[in-house]
């Protein structure tokens, strides 16, 4: 039995965009889409009430995956939609989905306006911070025109090449399933991959070296090297993608953040980290996650 592409839906317009992301996804993967509704049963006192029985809430917690699941397959023709519906905590819920049957967890988080990015809120959060699984996050409104090439007359359009798939690379810690996964998913959109990696001088740089210009130069050097190291093999097994590898003195969430508007997916690693004070995501991960425009895929790794 093929692994399937999971989406987490509640029925809120952020679950609904990455409802329409994840069948997307499934048509590019050639894998079919499970929607995973939870439900949550209300406190007794509430479930008694006479507006809101038990059977009544159930009544709308199974409208809402069996709507769903039929505008789904209206809209994705040829893709296998299933539905499952849960009773418990989402977080937990999703959690517990066995890795053996989910290849991706799609998942919604909700804008905000101005500055302030996007919020990802309690449930995505735990689940990003501790599930094995590659988890991408859909902002809400996410339109397919948004992951395409303009068309010649400067018209939104899903018929368009798609944008570059956006990495983001630690070269002292580089991890196989993230950039395999980056290069996977610029291949399955015959589009670009677009490699970033931030690095920042030694703690010593600051007290005496900060004029020293070549020894910035040299350290710009030894980076840029050392990233073209690591995509060597990659280039080598993918030799159709166009790869384009961009090595910035700062902060690595900046340029993320930056090149996520010109995006079709942004693709960043979380290492796994036996916590005793609990999960983390990691300061880079994070700031992409709340701020990036495109669809984030958070790969855990050891």
């Amino acid at each position: 039995m093929p692994r399937t592409i999971t989406v987490g839906l509640d029925g809120s317009p952020e679950s609904q965009a990455a409802a329409e992301w994840a069948a997307r996804e499934s048509a590019l993967r050639q894998l079919p889409l499970k929607v995973v509704h939870v439900w949550q049963p209300a406190p007794a006192p509430i479930a008694q009430a006479p507006l809101l029985g038990r059977e009544t809430q159930q009544h709308w917690s199974e409208r809402i995956p069996r709507e769903a699941a039929e505008g789904l397959r209206l809209r994705h023709p040829g893709i296998e939609v299933t539905t499952q519906q849960v009773s418990g905590r989402p977080g937990e819920i999703l959690l517990g989905l066995p890795a053996r049957d989910t290849e991706l967890l799609v998942l919604g988080s909700r804008g905000l306006s101005g500055i302030g990015g996007y919020l990802v809120g309690s449930v995505g959060s735990a689940v990003v911070a501790r599930t094995t699984l590659p988890v991408v996050l859909v902002r809400a409104g996410e339109q397919a025109t948004d992951e395409h090439e303009m068309d010649p007359a400067g018209i939104p359009s899903a018929a368009g090449p798609f944008k570059p798939v956006v990495l983001g690379l630690d070269t002292e810690h580089p991890d196989d399933s993230v950039i395999g996964f980056a290069f996977d998913a610029a291949l399955r959109r015959q589009t670009s991959l677009r490699v970033l990696h931030g690095w920042n001088p030694p703690s010593y740089y600051a007290y005496g070296l900060t004029a020293d210009l070549e020894f910035h130069a040299e350290l710009a050097r030894h980076h840029a090297a050392a990233m073209a190291d690591v995509l060597r093999p990659w280039r080598k097994k993918f030799p159709t993608i166009e790869v384009v590898e961009e090595s910035r003195f700062g902060q690595a969430a900046i340029p993320l953040v930056d090149a996520s508007r010109e995006a079709s997916l942004v693709v960043v690693g979380r290492r796994i980290r036996r916590n005793p004070l609990g999960a983390h995501i990691g300061p880079v991960t994070h700031a992409v996650l709340h701020h990036a425009t495109a669809p984030v895929a958070v790969i855990a790794h050891a």
